[in-house]
């Protein structure tokens, strides 16, 4: 048995993107058009390519919360903020309601698709997305775009984990380590990722344990044991 967990942020951006189209009426008027039959056909043909792809026997589509309601915002307050204003396609919202009716799929309101995939991820599921953060989960990952079948084990998810803690993401909106990007990254974690590494290169840019701590916890995607579905409790990442 093989469950895809399919990041449907992702799919529903590239579909309705697809489907959008600029027309000139002429005398400068201008509009923007959005084609939801043909999106809805796009969908049904790639969720068909993807489940072939992975062998799946079941897909569960993953869909994010509401952006205001993100539980990172209690962690770090500007996070994806820079996103406010820019504009997702013309029928995104509505075929997310097309998704959420036609399909099985999962979210609550403050996680992430990335949450949602990450705390369901277990031995029998497979999850289906380019989205690098993924790399963080212990588990099996297919990323589409490059064809790519990947094994991520516990070890190489803690160490992309620190990685993210040390880089930041600045498509997220958050900073990491000053003076830190993936090459230095690397080279400090290897071969043997700590946590007391990370701890020190913060260190020795004048920030505090408690900063670094910060950045671990809003670049962390949770895990099956760091989220109970039933009471929507989340548990904050500690180093160990």
């Amino acid at each position: 048995m093989t469950i895809a967990l399919v990041d449907a942020d992702i799919l529903a951006y590239q579909v309705t993107s697809a489907s959008e189209e600029a027309i000139d009426w002429g005398d400068d008027i201008w509009t923007l058009h959005g084609d939801m039959k043909f999106a809805r056909q796009m969908v049904a043909t790639e969720l068909k390519r993807l489940s072939e792809a992975v062998s799946a026997t079941s897909m569960i589509l993953c869909i994010s919360g509401a952006r205001e309601k993100n539980w990172r915002l209690g962690v770090w307050s500007t996070y994806k903020n820079h996103r406010k204003s820019k504009r997702k396609p013309l029928i995104y919202k509505p075929l997310i309601e097309h998704l959420k009716a036609e399909y099985d799929c999962l979210w609550w309101p403050h996680l992430e698709a990335d949450d949602v995939m990450g705390f369901m991820s277990h031995d029998d599921t497979i999850i289906i997305s380019d989205d690098k953060d993924l790399k963080t989960i212990p588990g099996r990952l297919y990323r589409p775009t490059a064809d790519e079948h990947l094994t991520i084990t516990p070890e190489e998810a803690d160490q992309w984990h620190l990685t993210q803690t040390l880089t930041g993401d600045a498509v997220d909106g958050y900073p990491g380590c000053p003076g830190v990007g993936p090459v230095k990254a690397k080279k400090l974690l290897d071969p043997a990722p700590t946590w007391e590494t990370v701890v020190k290169a913060y260190a020795s840019q004048g920030l505090t344990e408690d900063e670094a701590l910060v950045q671990a916890r809003v670049s962390r995607i949770l895990r099956p044991t760091e989220f109970d579905p039933v009471t929507q409790e989340i548990t904050l990442w500690n180093p160990t």
